[in-house]
């Protein structure tokens, strides 16, 4: 096994709706935001963590290759190549990495090490300077929510959640380890239109998160029109 190219992929995230990716705050304050966003803490600007596209991916792929029912709900690791051993599955991990230990380890070491990294996502640079700077809008907002009394119809609990606000725009990077020329930038991309076709970070059943890519490049050469095109269920039209 032989690294023989690293390929990065850079574009931009934009919301169509409120994002909410939690930060967590060690300060109480009456009357405050329960609920704050992570931000950089030089900066204290929002940004959307790697970690976070990466979960949310991978979990995407799981579901929608068919994995999901050999693992029990747990993430695919090498153990699980014994329930379901398929060219898709044996990629998913030459993307993502497992859990290796045990009778797994010849299987790890002939899937070899994880080829996929998402960066962190920093606040698009020109966004914050042609929307944030000059029109003098705030980066985040307050939502509130609550729940409603069925039978009196009387609110009870508010909350109030932070969230980068809609049309916001975030510097997006992945990099991708090939190893003896092998094709892995098909699952790649179904997992980014999955994400677009979805929603990152919490409450997306509420409308937050929704995103989408835009000016996708491998390497400065376009890939925007091939992300497009993708239809991850085209296959499955008409199964019952």
């Amino acid at each position: 096994m032989q690294l023989t190219r690293i390929l990065q992929i850079k574009g931009i995230i934009e919301l169509k709706s409120g994002l909410h990716i939690g930060g967590g705050d060690s300060e109480m304050r009456i009357g405050g935001i329960d609920n704050p966003v992570i931000k950089d803490a030089v900066s204290d600007l929002p940004y959307i963590p790697g970690s976070s596209l990466k979960g949310k991916v991978r979990s995407l792929l799981e579901w929608q290759l068919g994995l999901v029912a050999a693992t029990g709900g747990s993430p695919f690791s090498f153990q699980h190549l014994k329930k379901t051993d398929t060219p898709d599955a044996r990629a998913l991990l030459k993307l993502f990495g497992g859990a290796p230990g045990g009778e797994t380890d010849f299987i790890a070491k002939e899937i070899g090490p994880s080829r996929l990294a998402f960066w962190d996502c920093p606040l698009n640079t020109k966004w914050k300077e042609r929307v944030v700077d000059a029109r003098n809008i705030l980066v985040t907002e307050a939502k509130s929510e609550n729940t409603i009394n069925r039978i009196t119809g009387v609110a009870a609990n508010p909350r109030y959640t932070e969230r980068v606000v809609a049309d916001a725009q975030f510097d997006f990077m992945l990099s991708i380890k090939i190893h003896d020329e092998e094709d892995l930038l098909g699952m790649v991309l179904t997992g980014l239109k999955l994400l677009e076709y979805d929603s990152l970070g919490a409450s997306g059943s509420r409308g937050y998160g929704k995103i989408r890519f835009l000016d996708l490049k491998m390497d400065d050469e376009p890939l925007q029109a091939r992300l497009d095109q993708i239809q991850p269920f085209a296959s499955m039209v008409g199964v019952a």
